[in-house]
C-alpha cells in the first residue's frame, strides 16, 4: 500500500541520510518515477524531504528532522515480539539490552497493537538449537566481535576437526553467524571465504592492521557461499556405538566433534552407553580403533567390517615371523 510505502521511505531516510532514487525504488520494489511521486507526496503532507541531483545526488530529510513514527501494523508488532532463544542474546552479552529494547518497543505501540503483542511473547517462542546436539563448549565471542565491528583483522588459533593441535590464521571478517545453536565466524583467509567454528578457536588477537574484505562482497553473501558449500558436501556417515564407562570421559573428549547424541545406558549391562556419532566417510571410524575393546560400533555393517578389516590388518602386521623369540612380558625381580 502506498501509505506503507511512505513510512518506509521516511523511516529509510531517517536512518540512512541521502539514499539515491535507484535504491529506495530497488528496496521498496517499485519504479523510480514511483519513487519520485512519493517524495512529493511527502513534501505535500509537510514533510522537509527534498531531491538532489548529480553523481553523489539523492534524496534527503531536511538536518535536524525527526519523526516519532509509531505506525505498526497488528502484524508487524507480533513478528517483534518473535525471538529466537535467549542463548544467541547472552553470548553477545545482549540479553539484558534485548529486555529493555522490547520494553521500550511495547511502550511506543499503538495502544490496540499491545494485548496482541504481549500474547505473542509468551505464546510463542524459537529455539533455533538442535535437539540432543551434544555438549556444547563455552564459547568467548568477545574478541570476534570486537574485530567484526571495529573492521580489524584477526589471528586466530584455531584447530580444524580432525587436527590434534591447532594451527595459525590471520584472517579478515565480516561477522558472526548463529546456526542451529553453534557460532561461526565468516571471514577470508587470503582473499577466499572460510568458515570457523567459534567454539574451535583456542585464542583470538585483534590486530591493528584494517579489514581486508573483498570489494562490494556483505557477511550475508559470503554466507551464502559457505552454507552451500557445507550442504552440498557428501552425505555423512551415522555411527551408533556402546562405550565402556571407565572409558566415556575420554571418548567424548576426543569424539566431541564428531557427536551427534548424548550417551545413554545400554540394557544390555549397566557397564556400557550407546551413543551416536557422525563421521565425513567410513574410513574415517577408524579413530574408534583407539579405543580397542572399550567400544564397539553396533552399526552400521559397513562400520564394523571397516574397523573389523583395519584391526586384521594391524595383527598381521605385527605377528611375530619366524625365529623372532618370544617376548617377555614379566617384569623380573632384582636379585
Amino acid at each position: 500500500m502506498k501509505s506503507d510505502r511512505l513510512l518506509s521511505i521516511l523511516l529509510l531516510l531517517q536512518t540512512r541520510g541521502r539514499v539515491p532514487a535507484p535504491e529506495l525504488a530497488e528496496r521498496l520494489e517499485v519504479s523510480v518515477r514511483t519513487i519520485y511521486r512519493d517524495i512529493e507526496a511527502l513534501s505535500a503532507s509537510g514533510v522537509p524531504v527534498y531531491a538532489e541531483r548529480g553523481r553523489h545526488g539523492g534524496i534527503a530529510l531536511l538536518p535536524g528532522f525527526r519523526t516519532d513514527v509509531t505506525g505498526l501494523t497488528a502484524d508487524e508488532s507480533r513478528a517483534l515480539f518473535i525471538l529466537a532463544a535467549e542463548g544467541a542474546h547472552a553470548a553477545l552479552g545482549l540479553d539484558a539490552a534485548l529486555g529493555s529494547a522490547l520494553r521500550k518497543v511495547m511502550a511506543a505501540l499503538p495502544a490496540p497493537h499491545r494485548p496482541a503483542a504481549e500474547v505473542t511473547s509468551r505464546r510463542i517462542l524459537v529455539d533455533a538449537t538442535r535437539w540432543k546436539g551434544g555438549p556444547q563448549p563455552a564459547v568467548d565471542l568477545d574478541t570476534l566481535q570486537d574485530a567484526v565491528f571495529t573492521d580489524r583483522r584477526l589471528r586466530l588459533r584455531y584447530r580444524h576437526s580432525g587436527d590434534p593441535e591447532p594451527t595459525t590464521h590471520t584472517v579478515d571478517p565480516y561477522g558472526l553467524v548463529a546456526k542451529a545453536g553453534v557460532w561461526y565466524l565468516v571471514a577470508d583467509r587470503r582473499g577466499r571465504p572460510r568458515l570457523f567454528r567459534a567454539d574451535r578457536v583456542r585464542s583470538a588477537t585483534v590486530l591493528d592492521d584494517p579489514v581486508r574484505r573483498r570489494p562490494g562482497v556483505e557477511l550475508a553473501e559470503a554466507w551464502e557461499v559457505l552454507r552451500r558449500q557445507v550442504e552440498e558436501r557428501p552425505v555423512g556417515v551415522d555411527v551408533t556405538v556402546r562405550v565402556r564407562r571407565d572409558r566415556l570421559d575420554m571418548f567424548l573428549r576426543m569424539n566431541a566433534p564428531a557427536l551427534v547424541e548424548l550417551p545413554e545406558g545400554d540394557s544390555r549391562g549397566g557397564d556400557w552407553v550407546t551413543a551416536r556419532l557422525s563421521y565425513p566417510s567410513v574410513p574415517a571410524a577408524r579413530q574408534l580403533l583407539a579405543f580397542a575393546d572399550r567400544v564397539e560400533v553396533l552399526a552400521p555393517p559397513q562400520v564394523r567390517e571397516e574397523l573389523r578389516a583395519a584391526a586384521a590388518s594391524v595383527t598381521e602386521l605385527y605377528r611375530p615371523t619366524e625365529g623372532t623369540p618370544p617376548v617377555n612380558t614379566q617384569v623380573g625381580t632384582a636379585s
